[in-house]
């Protein structure tokens, strides 16, 4: 509690005001201690992680499949008739339907149509589907 003299009585009168700087203190000494015990915090164990000898196949490219602006389909470049994407898809990724399949699309296709496409794809049991973008430097 802080005391203050009036100027008429010269008597001490407490204040209402709240000291700050001691919370101050306390709070940079506070933030020192946690930063340098947080380094400390992470827990470095080192492991030596096993072997996995599972036979299962990983593609070794992706599997594309791309949208024209006349709404021709290709899967990695090769064109596709529309009917035949199912069985196209089955072939590329040897029946496993939890491969990603990377969409890509002209800018000038319409919304519509390429919900469409992905209609195909959720129809031929593809459900993992990812857009793609050209990435801009």
């Amino acid at each position: 509690m802080a005391f203050e003299f009036k100027r008429n009585f010269d008597e001490l009168v407490a204040s209402h005001d709240i000291n700050v700087t001691p919370f101050i203190d306390v709070m940079l000494v506070l933030l020192v201690i946690f930063m340098v015990a947080a380094p400390l915090a992470v827990v470095h164990m080192p492991l030596d992680l096993p072997v996995s000898h599972s036979a299962a196949s990983q593609p070794t490219e992706p599997v594309v499949l791309s949208v024209q602006r006349n709404l021709q389909l290709s899967v990695n470049d090769m064109p596709v008739p529309r009917p035949q994407i199912a069985a196209t898809l089955a072939r590329v990724t040897h029946g496993d339907v939890n491969t990603r399949i990377y969409l890509r699309a002209d800018e000038n296709v319409r919304y519509g149509d390429l919900i469409g496409v992905m209609d195909l794809l959720r129809a031929a049991g593809y459900l993992k589907v990812a857009l793609v973008s050209r990435q801009v430097p």
